[in-house]
């Protein structure tokens, strides 16, 4: 049996640990090739032991220009086009009320999030192939209030709609563009938080528990694949149900 992503180049960017670290583990083990990046050097090689074989890991912030470059001038190099592009690097504040916002935190989160992610697409473009597949990572903030967290919900309302503006951008090239929103998944951000905790968020979620990375995963690579050829302009939630009651 043929695999979904047989022959595939995929770059995934913040690919050092939970849900993007599992999504390069599956792209791999269904026949892509595929390069992570991370800002810090020994999660990055630890995440590249762990994938395995089949990845490239480059040291790059989606928030730098110079990084962004040279991560593509890598790919170029080593295999010369991308197939899938998952623009996933992210940050976020909690707990910051508009009252209490400064410069630093709004220049942190939409350097991250939004800038990173338009120049991420941008200099990917010379080398993404046609008929490619773009992956952004948003989140069901982009369409919930939630308190203290104002900046953070704003840069992905602004994530999902540049996947609009994209998908009629570069219809010609036949590539598609699509936002995974995941709602709460149980990843690193949890370490050590009490399960009364835990289970309070998922009180809050139609399904009653916590997301899994490996949940997003699958979905990112429905997203990649031909599974989805007739999908693109879409916010997709994975949340359990959170932002759709």
């Amino acid at each position: 049996m043929s695999k979904k992503l047989e022959n595939k180049v995929a770059v995934i960017t913040g690919a050092t640990s939970g849900m993007a670290l599992a999504t390069a583990k599956l792209f791999v083990a269904e026949g892509a090739y595929v390069f992570i990046t991370g800002r810090k050097q020994d999660q990055l090689d630890a995440a590249v032991k762990e994938i395995g074989y089949n990845v490239t890991g480059v040291r790059a912030d989606s928030a730098n220009l110079d990084d962004l470059d040279h991560l593509y001038e890598v790919v170029k190099a080593e295999k010369g086009k991308i197939d899938v592009l998952y623009a996933s690097a992210g940050v976020g504040d909690f707990g910051v009320p508009i009252g209490t916002v400064t410069e630093a935190v709004y220049a942190k989160t939409f350097d991250v999030n939004v800038k990173g992610t338009i120049f991420t697409v941008q200099k990917a473009l010379p080398i993404l192939n046609d008929g490619a597949s773009i992956i952004m990572t948003g989140s069901i903030a982009s369409v919930k209030g939630f308190e203290g967290m104002g900046v953070y919900n704003a840069s992905k309302a602004a994530v999902r709609s540049l996947a609009r503006t994209w998908t009629v951008e570069l219809k010609a090239r036949k590539i598609r563009v699509n936002v995974l929103s995941p709602g709460t998944i149980l990843t690193g951000t949890f370490d050590g938080v009490p399960q009364e905790t835990l289970d309070s968020f998922a009180s809050l979620i139609p399904m009653g528990r916590v997301g899994q990375p490996e949940e997003i995963a699958t979905t990112a690579l429905f997203l990649a694949s031909a599974d989805s050829s007739f999908i693109t302009g879409i916010e997709l939630f994975v949340d359990g149900g959170t932002a759709q009651i």
